[in-house]
C-alpha cells in the first residue's frame, strides 16, 4: 500500500550535537534574556568553539532566528516554551519506540500520542478523504502474532 513502510526501514531522526533547547536559550539570550553566554555554555556543557561551530549549521541558525522572531512577536509565551519542550521529548519518544526493552503497548501509545500532537488526527465531517478511519495505519510486528492494524487518524484537507 502506498505510504506504508516497514518500521525497520525508517531512519532515526538526524542526531546533532546541539539541541532545540540550546537554540532556544541562544535566541533568548540574543533578545536580552537568560543567563548570558557563560550560563548557556555551563548549562549545556558546550564550549565557545562548539557555539561557533553550531552557528555555522544552517538548521541551528534558522532555528535560532525562528525562536527570536517568536520571542519578539509573542514574548516568552507558555506555548513557545511547550513547543521547545515537545520537540525535545520527540527524541526521547523516538528512542523508546525503537527500543527492544519497551512493550508494544507503550510503543503504540507513544505513536498515537505523536499523531495527536502533530495534528494528524482525523476530524469527522466534510473534507475527510476516505471517510472515518482514513488516517495512518500503525502495524507493530509482534514476532508472528497476527494483530489487526491500528487506525490512528487522518488529516482534514481544506480547499480544492
Amino acid at each position: 500500500m502506498k505510504g506504508e513502510q516497514e518500521i525497520g526501514s525508517v531512519s532515526p531522526p538526524v542526531v546533532t550535537r546541539w539541541t532545540n533547547r540550546l537554540a532556544f536559550d541562544v535566541a533568548f539570550m540574543l533578545e536580552g534574556g537568560g543567563d548570558g553566554i557563560d550560563g548557556i555554555m555551563e548549562y549545556h556543557n558546550v564550549s565557545r568553539g562548539d557555539l561557533v561551530l553550531y552557528s555555522r549549521d544552517e538548521v541551528f541558525s534558522r532555528l535560532v532566528v525562528e525562536y527570536r522572531d517568536q520571542i519578539v512577536d509573542g514574548g516568552l509565551s507558555f506555548k513557545l516554551k511547550a513547543r521547545v519542550q515537545a520537540e525535545e521529548l520527540l527524541v526521547t519518544s523516538w528512542d523508546l519506540i525503537h527500543s527492544d526493552g519497551v512493550s508494544a503497548v507503550v510503543k503504540a501509545d507513544l505513536i498515537k500520542a505523536t499523531v495527536r500532537w502533530g495534528g494528524l488526527e482525523s476530524k469527522v465531517g466534510i473534507g475527510v478523504v476516505g471517510g472515518v478511519g482514513s488516517g495512518p495505519q500503525i502495524v507493530i510486528n509482534l514476532q508472528g502474532v497476527a494483530v489487526s492494524p491500528v487506525v490512528a487518524s487522518g488529516q482534514v484537507l481544506e480547499g480544492g
